[in-house]
């Protein structure tokens, strides 16, 4: 059996595990320190900004493509598997356009997605108000409607993903801490792993810890974090039925169903000195603006606020999916920065396709 060893169970793990399972002859185990669904994952809305994305080509879009098509059949797998209901909203994206925004940009996407099989809808002023009542149409010039696009819960698609792979024989240890790596790797032997619970000897090593990937290896890609604060709201009555994720000058409006609402979010850079804190004005800023969309949720009641980590690479894009230099059964999966949701089955694609063919 071909020893697996994955660090770090967000999503982005936990999607690479379960996509590994799926191979015959591999022995796959996922270590943690924290319980599953923690930092960016258990943070994040899910919104998967994917046709409607104004990238075109090369990685950034096949990428999005990929996972896209994936999203597809893996929530019904998934689902099949561990016989438990993950929230995917099917009813597409909805982007609003303003003042100011160039509605030809968008022709011209649409019609770019038109060629690559994907559908990009544009709609008048009068169309979103005709069909989205809810919405504040003064300063709306017209919108974009992706009905390809989707919408998933985070946390408990991470935790069907664990359930679907346990089903398949992984193996998964939490509140296990990881030491970092050697500094190269001993060309005598397979990379090893010394944790809290004990070495794990391994034939391959994946690094899907975020921000934490920094710690394991002086080779790894420095990763800083950008914070995102995000809210939900309950209503005392739904905005309108098989609404669409409705987004607009970079806030996403994202429907739960039960009358209530995520609504998010900010994003917030290290100060100078490196200090990461959130500010409430952002958040407000944030709400200000989904309200002045939605005139509907300024009646809403707050059930929580949160922030998270986004784990952002520097001096590369995001993600960072590679082997870790001077090493050549070690695979960094990680910096996914605001799209390790949408990301995730493609990475998880990649990673089979590279452990695969050894196995």
């Amino acid at each position: 059996m071909v020893k697996v060893v994955i660090v770090g169970c967000g999503v982005v793990g936990a999607a690479i595990a379960y996509e590994l399972s799926q191979v015959s002859g591999l022995e796959i185990t996922v270590v943690d320190q924290n319980p599953p669904a923690q930092g960016s994952t258990g943070a994040a809305l899910g919104v998967l900004v994917g046709i409607i994305s104004q990238k075109t080509k090369g990685r950034a879009w096949e990428l999005r493509a990929r996972s896209m098509k994936r999203y597809e059949t893996l929530v019904p797998e998934v689902e099949a598997l561990t016989g438990e209901r993950i929230p995917y909203n099917r009813q597409g994206i909805l982007n609003l356009c303003f003042a100011g925004e160039n509605l030809g940009v968008w022709e011209n996407l649409a019609q770019i997605r038109q060629a690559q099989g994907w559908e990009l809808k544009l709609l008048t002023t009068e169309q979103v108000q005709a069909q989205y009542p809810q919405i504040n149409c003064d300063p709306v010039i017209g919108a974009v409607y992706s009905p390809q696009d989707r919408q998933v819960d985070p946390v408990k698609l991470t935790l069907g993903l664990i359930k679907a792979a346990q089903h398949r024989g992984v193996n998964f240890q939490f509140g296990v801490t990881v030491e970092p790596l050697p500094v190269r790797e001993q060309s005598s032997q397979n990379p090893s792993l010394c944790t809290s619970a004990g070495t794990l000897r391994t034939d391959w090593v994946i690094l899907a810890a975020g921000l934490g990937s920094s710690s394991l290896s002086p080779q790894a890609p420095e990763i800083r974090p950008v914070l995102g604060q995000a809210i939900q709201v309950q209503l005392a009555q739904e905005l309108g039925e098989d609404l669409p994720v409705i987004t607009g000058e970079d806030v996403h409006i994202v429907p739960l169903g039960d009358q209530q609402y995520w609504i998010g979010a900010t994003v917030e850079f290290p100060t100078p000195t490196g200090e990461v804190k959130a500010d409430s004005e952002k958040l407000d800023g944030v709400m200000a603006k989904a309200r002045a969309i939605c005139p509907g949720l300024a009646q809403g009641a707050i059930l929580r606020q949160w922030s998270g980590l986004r784990p952002r690479p520097e001096g590369q894009a995001a993600p960072v999916i590679e082997r870790l230099s001077g090493f050549s059964h070690v695979l960094l999966a990680t910096g996914h920065y605001r799209n390790g949701v949408l990301l995730a089955p493609a990475t998880a694609q990649i990673v089979r396709e590279i452990v695969g063919e050894g196995a």
